[in-house]
C-alpha cells in the first residue's frame, strides 16, 4: 500500500522536479559513502563538472545517470523501469507470445 501512495505521488511530478529529485538522491547517496563529487566522478568515468551539473540541476545524460549508478553500487535498482507489466490472464499471456516484436513504431 505504501509502495502505491508513493508511486502515486511520484507520477504526479513533472519531468524536471523527478530529475532534481533523482540528482537529490544520487547526491545523497554519494555523500553517505563519504566520496566527493571529484572522486564519484572518476569512479564513473564522468567528469566532475557534468556530474555537479547534474547534482545542482538535475539535467544530465541518461548515460551519466547511468554511470553514477553503476558507481554507487546501485544501476540494478534500474532494471526494473520499463518492464511490461505482468500479464493478467493466460489468454494475454498466449497474446503477448504469438504477436511479432515490434522493432520500431507506427508512422
Amino acid at each position: 500500500m505504501l509502495y502505491s501512495m508513493i508511486s502515486q505521488l511520484l507520477s504526479t511530478q513533472s519531468a524536471p522536479e523527478m530529475a532534481s529529485l533523482l540528482a537529490g538522491r544520487l547526491r545523497g547517496l554519494r555523500l553517505n559513502v563519504g566520496w566527493t563529487r571529484v572522486t564519484l566522478a572518476a569512479r564513473a568515468g564522468v567528469t566532475p563538472a557534468s556530474l555537479k551539473r547534474f547534482e545542482t540541476t538535475g539535467k544530465g545524460s541518461l548515460e551519466l545517470v547511468l554511470k553514477v549508478a553503476h558507481a554507487l553500487g546501485r544501476l540494478d535498482e534500474l532494471a526494473p523501469l520499463w518492464q511490461l507489466p505482468p500479464a493478467r490472464s493466460l489468454e494475454e499471456l498466449e497474446r503477448r507470445a504469438a504477436q511479432p516484436v515490434r522493432r520500431r513504431g507506427r508512422r
